[in-house]
């Protein structure tokens, strides 16, 4: 007879307790840099040190307040992601998008062509091949939480289950970010630490690239297919209920057009023709470099102007999907163009939200209620991320996390090129389970891992590429991510359900990064 498996909370507060046990008999320990007169930190002068631990008791209760703070602006971006969606759903506008898609993919059958490919398997590739590279471009994470209520119900709709949504989206986005190529957050900062060209060794980094995404396209094509043959074999059949009733593609209301969307229309023109006029010229940075300069905000605006109006003449709702696909194209040129983070997103998607609700002929009193039902309905999501945090303060706390990271590092002394390589490889990806933010593992463990490779011969082009791969693929699994966890939360899936799915798939991934790294030792490869 099988126990019944423990809650999410229940894992999560049990990986806390165990980290507090860890704070009494691992040694305390702390990496310091020597700073000039100007209070610059001198470059190599990284060392560690001993110092007194600090056992950790009743803070585990403690541990989830201090969570909150930690990541408060996941918390609060999730909140407000739930309850913008919960407006725009509220429209069936997705739904009715949805809809429309399929009936386009029905009628792509009559081919062929995309009938012997599977037009299922084109959209998988698709979304894939689009999250994969702005995980490997510009570092996406915390945005693809945006995107799950979006794709997921998609992919139910289309045969398939929130597995395959997810990870068409958030799994896309940290592979391409463990095959970075231009990501200034793994990346850019790595190679500046290790004291190399910035984004040199792009060649073979986009080799590694194609060569993971095609791995893990394939081994989710496969698990989409299965599905689609059989939906009582996903692991989430049940789960996806939810799913199944959110989107009733059969039950949509009869579609028309509101006098409050022409108000909506003429008053986001008028705004985006002020910001056209205020930011007419916008350099969207891909990676690093001087990036594209070009008239992008007057150009969608124009666009917007004419899809806006063509919109209304069909529907409200269609409008409102209108208004998304705008929102996301806004999204990318913020993130790129004006280094946006979680603060203007959420802020964006709320205003899509409102604007959404407003369209649809709402009062403000039902777009609040609507808000509140949304923030509501991910609070749990919110919650899990708040106690996930718990678990790095405890270790941080406890003085404990540079010890372990000098404990690995100090275990390599007597290792050969490739071993050497391969332990450096997983230690980064031990440490991403507890430290999953690729800067602040970069600060860490770069300027001790890349002096350690010039002594045994390894360049720090490979020092760095080990550190890339670790850094990216426990993003998937490590329950100390905030984004996973939220995107989880956002998509109904079970925490240890998505890890029992995961297993296989990450271990293939980390044994595909492993031999990956072996030609940076054994081949003269460009930039290495």
């Amino acid at each position: 007879m099988f126990r019944k498996v423990p809650h999410t909370y229940v894992i999560i507060f049990s990986l806390i307790v165990i980290s507090a046990i860890a704070t009494w008999f691992v040694p305390g320990g702390e990496y310091l840099t020597e700073k000039d007169a100007f209070g610059n930190e001198i470059e190599g002068s990284l060392t560690y040190r001993q110092i007194e631990n600090k056992p950790q008791t009743w803070q585990i209760f403690a541990a989830m307040f201090r969570g909150f703070e930690k990541q408060a602006g996941i918390v609060v971006f999730i909140l407000m992601i739930g309850g913008a969606f919960w407006i725009m759903n509220d429209s069936k506008a997705i739904d009715s998008g949805i809809q429309k898609f399929l009936k386009l993919m029905k009628k792509l059958d009559n081919y062929k062509i995309f009938r012997r490919l599977g037009t299922g398997n084109l959209v998988i590739i698709f979304v894939w091949v689009v999250f994969s590279i702005f995980g490997a471009v510009f570092g996406m994470s915390e945005e693809t939480i945006a995107f799950i209520a979006i794709i997921v119900p998609l992919a139910v709709s289309m045969g398939y289950d929130s597995i395959t949504g997810v990870c068409i989206v958030y799994v896309a986005a940290h592979v391409g970010f463990a095959g970075a190529i231009l990501n200034p957050f793994t990346i850019g900062i790595a190679q500046t630490l290790a004291g190399i060209p910035l984004f040199s060794g792009i060649e073979y980094r986009m080799f590694c690239w194609l060569i993971i995404n095609f791995v893990a396209i394939i081994f989710v094509l496969k698990y989409a297919q299965k599905v689609k043959l059989n939906p009582r074999k996903s692991p989430l059949y049940e789960d996806d209920v939810y799913w199944r009733e959110h989107v009733k593609l059969n039950e949509l209301p009869k579609e028309k057009t509101f006098k409050a969307s022409w108000i909506v229309y003429f008053l986001i023109l008028t705004a985006l023709i002020l910001f056209s006029i205020k930011y007419y010229e916008t350099n969207l940075v891909i990676g690093g470099g001087e990036g594209v300069k070009w008239f992008f905000i007057p150009a969608v605006t124009l666009l917007f102007g004419i899809t806006g109006f063509l919109s209304l003449r069909k529907s409200s709702p269609f409008f409102v999907l209108n208004l998304l696909g705008y929102t996301i194209i806004f999204l990318i040129i913020g993130v790129m163009g004006y280094g946006w983070y979680i603060k203007e997103i959420a802020s964006l998607f709320f205003a899509m939200g409102i604007a959404s609700g407003i369209a649809m002929n709402k009062s403000a009193n039902a777009i609040t209620k609507l808000f509140l039902d949304g923030a509501r309905d991910i609070m749990s999501a919110a919650l899990v991320v708040g106690l996930a945090g718990g678990i790095i303060v405890i270790l941080e706390d406890g003085k404990i996390i540079h010890t372990i990271l000098y404990s690995m590092a100090d275990g390599m002394k007597n290792f050969g090129k490739i071993a050497s390589v391969e332990m450096m490889y997983l230690i980064q990806t031990v440490i991403n389970v507890v430290i999953p933010s690729g800067s602040a593992k970069a600060a860490l463990t770069i300027p001790i891992m890349a002096p350690f490779g010039d002594l045994i011969g390894l360049t720090r082009q490979a020092t760095v590429m080990a550190y890339q791969l670790g850094d990216g693929f426990t993003n998937m699994i490590t329950p100390t991510s905030g984004v996973l966890i939220g995107a989880l939360g956002m998509a109904k899936i079970p925490y240890i359900k998505w890890v029992k799915w995961l297993a296989w798939f990450m271990v293939a991934m980390i044994v595909l990064g492993g031999l990956l790294l072996i030609p940076t030792v054994l081949m003269d490869l460009t930039g290495f």
